[in-house]
């Protein structure tokens, strides 16, 4: 339920310089929690208290001003907007509003989700299908602030807290909610509350969060696509449906370590010839900051496989210079490639009962080779 960054992972530009410290932000769950919080003393009768306090979830304690704020007889309103630090989160900057209503005696905090707030539809996430997409922890967090305000106006804390973030749809496209079934907005999201900058976290738990979806749907073939274009070729090779479709990135260790313990029976990996060449000689983070092809070794594996032009190969400075420099038999050092990334996945994948197979693309999702099923 987590947007994994932007593709690239390049920074934005007014990224801070490299070698820069960077600022942390707060989630989304951290700022529902703060609104919540603000809206309900509020309601009670406590007063605005701006900014909002709240305590994170490994009890540090963090402030939040009050962008919006209004209150009528039988509800109370408060926003706060998101500072995502220098992390570049697509909900960086958008309002996090909860308004807050009593809830029936004995009832305790029940959650909707308001405009812009997804709703779940399929099983295999945290939270089950029909509930507001308001994750376990900031469901906690925000239960626990209501139970603080409440236990200190000695009024009981049975609450109805709607969560809404305008223009949330829109926001939800560029995530992977749409896929994962979650629909009409975004998740409200955080484990700690704080957002640490250009972390691959949330990216790997989305990933994590795909693979959940596709085994609780039964689904017994995904794809593990390196871009838009490589998963596009592989859903029109299987014609399979969108959730079946992991879009790991550059993050091939993180999907083959968690099918390691969640299998499902067949795996395809889709890609870039470069980045399955990274792949088939161990790399698991496929970032080129984070990992080169060896073109010694790449040459190396042409000539196992046959390859003529070993020397040409072996002085290339992109695999698509060296696809260029083997000719005609660029099919063949492109099936190569797709073995070699085939052997490391199943390696990678230990025991696990998941067969694999590789669909080599170029740079425009045309496939170059296609490497079958090997359990």
């Amino acid at each position: 339920m987590a947007a994994p960054p932007d593709r690239s992972h390049a920074p934005p530009a007014d990224a801070p310089a490299e070698g820069a410290r960077l600022r942390t932000g707060f989630t989304t769950g951290a700022c529902a929690t703060a609104a919540a919080k603000a809206a309900w003393r509020a309601l009670l009768g406590g007063g605005w208290v701006d900014p909002s306090v709240i305590v994170l979830p490994r009890g540090a304690t963090a402030r939040f001003a009050l962008e919006e704020r209004s209150l009528a007889a039988d509800h109370a309103a408060a926003g706060v907007r998101k500072d995502a630090g220098d992390d570049p989160d697509v909900t960086h900057g958008a309002l996090i509003r909860a308004r807050v209503r009593r809830g029936a005696p004995g009832s305790g905090v029940r959650f909707r989700a308001g405009p812009g707030v997804g709703t779940v539809t399929r099983p295999g996430l945290p939270i089950p299908p029909g509930e507001p997409a308001i994750n376990p922890v900031p469901r906690r967090m925000i239960e626990e602030a209501i139970a603080e305000v409440s236990a200190e106006l000695a009024e009981p804390p049975d609450a109805e807290v709607e969560i809404s973030v305008p223009g949330g749809e829109a926001l939800a496209l560029r995530t992977w909610n749409p896929r994962l079934g979650i629909v009409g907005g975004i998740s409200i999201l955080g484990t700690t509350g704080i957002v640490r900058p250009y972390s691959c976290a949330a990216w790997i738990a989305s990933i994590h969060r795909g693979v959940d979806v596709a085994r609780a749907a039964g689904l017994a073939h995904v794809v593990g696509a390196t871009g838009a274009s490589s998963e596009a070729a592989a859903r029109a090779r299987f014609d399979l449906p969108e959730h079946a479709c992991l879009d790991m990135g550059d993050f091939a260790g993180g999907l083959l370590k968690y099918l390691a313990r969640h299998p499902v029976s067949r795996l395809t990996l889709a890609g870039g010839a470069a980045k399955l060449a990274k792949l088939g000689q161990g790399a698991m983070d496929l970032h080129s900051s984070r990992s080169q092809v060896d073109f010694a070794r790449l040459a190396d594996l042409a000539a196992g496989a046959g390859l003529a032009g070993g020397g040409r190969i072996a002085e290339a400075n992109t695999v698509l210079q060296a696809l260029q420099e083997a000719g005609p038999e660029a099919p063949r050092l492109a099936e190569a490639i797709g073995r070699s990334a085939a052997r490391v996945a199943r390696a990678t994948l230990g025991r696990a009962p998941v067969a694999v197979d590789v669909l080599v693309c170029d740079r425009s999702g045309a496939p170059l080779a296609f490497v079958e099923a090997a359990a």
